[in-house]
């Protein structure tokens, strides 16, 4: 049931992020920015040709090729483990909602629409997609540190054969 509710999720996810992006790009001029809450976060459109923080500006291509063998390692991921692990699930597939909107962007626009931007720590622009590409990754990072300790103590416990322990 949860695996349901994760795909359900990343797709509402998606579409939550297309749609956001279709509004700003229709109801804004290019850099336009208008305070949502004064100080704290803006609304500001900006065309980001590059990847975080503008790398690689103008290498669409690039950056298509690497979202796309980033995503091929989430769908082996899901496919090797992705059943037995919730919490693998969940993260490829946060990663793969959030990649795929920031692809079709880079597809069908030729850039990627950024619109949120912290003020009060100037943080750079980004999209909704963006955010859920983070949480994916956390929750990624979260789920191998959980499994390498979980493997380290398996390692570390020492059994005996039952002869030895009837003795």
């Amino acid at each position: 049931m949860s695996y349901i509710f994760a795909v359900v999720l990343g797709v509402l996810l998606l579409g939550a992020d297309q749609f956001s992006k279709y509004f700003v790009a229709t109801e804004f001029f290019e850099t336009e920015a208008r305070p949502a809450i004064e100080g704290f976060f803006e609304w500001n459109y900006v065309k980001n040709r590059g990847a975080a923080w503008g790398m690689l500006d103008g290498h669409t291509w690039l950056l298509l090729a690497f979202t796309a063998v980033a995503m091929l390692v989430c769908i082996a991921l899901l496919v090797k483990s992705g059943k037995n692990n919730k919490l693998l699930f969940w993260s490829v597939t946060l990663i793969l909602s959030g990649g795929l909107g920031n692809m079709i962007d880079r597809i069908f626009r030729g850039y990627v629409v950024d619109f949120i931007h912290l003020q009060f720590i100037d943080f750079p622009v980004f999209n909704i997609a963006d955010c859920v590409i983070v949480i994916g990754a956390v929750l990624l990072m979260l789920n191998f540190l959980l499994d390498f300790k979980s493997s380290s103590k398996q390692k570390n416990e020492i059994t005996l054969p039952e002869d030895v322990l009837d003795e």
